[in-house]
């Protein structure tokens, strides 16, 4: 399907609602961005402050979980779950680890580095998925033998989760329209290429990355913002309280 290029002068947002009205099959890639948003915190930014011992130390894993547990899914997490009810929005590639997405509602989600849901014994190797085993007064300990259970990111050599990796290949050879959000496009090596040639990209980031030659359209905004923007054209507003009780970080 070719899609409608035509100029709309300045009005970013509804080129973009245009889009998205004209696709069938939608992939949304997000990094650091759409969490800090919300007050979330990045690996790098946690590690210049927790030295002792590493990044897998449990001193540095007790003050990630907590720090995660401070903040909750922005506004363009829920967004993008209800794009993703309506049928627009096939998947999610993702760099991030905190598993917002899902417990904003989103199921289909590929967290290409991993994340808190998929997690490992780092004494006897046993597997914990789910990221509902960090909801408890401490950090988690093995069933089996006591060990500490750590994230993929702490535990894996790799960088890439193949399984998640696999999906975003999988979803975006299928997108006809990308959705960039907030991310430098860290590790999109591992998909890029299997993009369709004549997919639409949309830049959503207030800062210039590396998209920015290649997108079709740049938004110079905040995602919050252009997501409440968007979902007031559409009629509607994403409904970002339904989970606002949930606290899955200790």
């Amino acid at each position: 399907m070719k899609f409608s290029k035509e100029n709309r002068g300045t009005d970013k947002i509804q080129q973009l609602a245009d889009y998205i009205d004209q696709s069938h099959a939608m992939v949304a890639i997000t990094g650091a961005g759409i969490s800090l948003a919300g007050g979330g915190i990045t690996y790098s930014q946690l590690s210049r402050t927790v030295r002792p011992g590493g990044m897998k130390s449990e001193a540095f894993l007790r003050s990630y979980v907590r720090a995660m547990h401070k903040y909750k899914p922005t506004y363009s997490h829920y967004a993008l779950r209800d794009l993703e009810t309506a049928g627009k929005l096939i998947g999610i590639i993702t760099t991030n680890e905190d598993c917002m997405h899902t417990i904003a509602g989103s199921k289909n989600v590929a967290e290409i580095q991993g994340g808190f849901q998929i997690n490992r014994c780092s004494n006897c190797g046993r597997h914990y998925d789910g990221y509902e085993i960090w909801d408890q007064e401490d950090l988690p300990r093995c069933e089996s033998c006591g060990g500490t259970i750590l994230p993929w990111e702490l535990y894996s050599h790799i960088g890439l989760w193949e399984e998640g990796v696999k999906k975003a290949q999988e979803w975006i050879s299928r997108a006809d329209l990308i959705l960039v959000i907030g991310t430098n496009g860290y590790y999109s090596s591992a998909y890029w290429n299997y993009r369709r040639n004549d997919a639409v990209i949309v830049q959503i980031n207030p800062g210039h990355t590396g998209f920015d030659r290649c997108a079709d359209l740049n938004i110079r905004e905040g995602c919050d913002d252009v997501f409440r923007k968007l979902m007031d054209r559409w009629g509607g507003k994403a409904d970002d309280t339904e989970h606002s009780d949930v606290d899955p970080y200790i």
